[in-house]
Parts: C-alpha cells; structure tokens; sequence
C-alpha cells in the first residue's frame, strides 16, 4: 500500500503512459514538475488535467513523498495553466479526486481545471 493508503503506484497506469510519450495528448504546458492537457471528455468548455512529472498514486501521497521543490513546481505549473488559458478573469475551479469514493478513476495524483463558463455547486447541499 502508499503512504496513502491506496494500492502501489502502477506504471502502466494511462498517465504515466503519457508522460512516457507512448499515448498521444493535446499538450496545454510542460515544464519539469508538471504535464498539462485536454481531457479527451471534457466537462466544461475548458476541462485540462494537470500531471506531476513522478510516480504518486493521490495527493496525499504527493504531498507526503515528494520533495518540497516539486510541490511547489507542480503547484505553480498548475497556476500559470490557468494563467495562459485566459480563465483568471473570470475563474475556474481545480478538483483532485482521491480513492474510490472520492472518484479517482486513474491511479497517478492529478489535478482537473474547469472554466469557461460559471460552474455550479460541486456537492449538493444536504
């Protein structure tokens, strides 16, 4: 198990498959810390999903395992996403699922960016 508590981190997993160049993506930004691109089934009219360049299964276990310099980097790729899609203006929401119940579906820590139009609640209320 991670530090996390959800299963090893699996390196044939399709993000890790990305970032090894073997699946195609429609890049948005690439630094050191980081891979930005278009979700092949968005969600709203911009739906980009951020990668860091290793091997964490959730953000806890990024968070937990990975040195200070590649949080921050990673962090910091995420805003200049934002930045360079034009949605600072107007907003955006950033999700990160975790685990089964959370809605994880791939095992490799990201995190989606939605804007292009006003979103609304993310949870019912009640």
């Amino acid at each position: 198990m991670s530090i996390s508590g959800l299963p090893p981190y699996d390196p044939g997993n399709i993000f890790a498959r990305i970032l090894r160049g073997e699946i195609p993506c429609k890049r948005v930004h690439e630094d050191e810390y980081a891979l930005a691109f278009h979700d092949i089934a968005p969600q709203a009219p911009v739906h980009v999903l951020v990668i860091p360049k290793g091997e964490w299964v959730s953000a806890a276990d990024f968070h937990a395992a990975a040195p200070a310099e590649t949080i921050a980097g990673f962090w910091r790729a995420v805003s200049a996403v934002a930045r360079e899609l034009g949605l600072e203006a107007g907003g955006y929401r950033i999700l990160s699922n975790m685990g089964a119940d959370g809605g994880q579906e791939v095992g490799h820590f990201h995190v989606h960016i939605f804007g292009g139009r006003r979103l609304g609640r993310m949870v019912p209320p009640g």
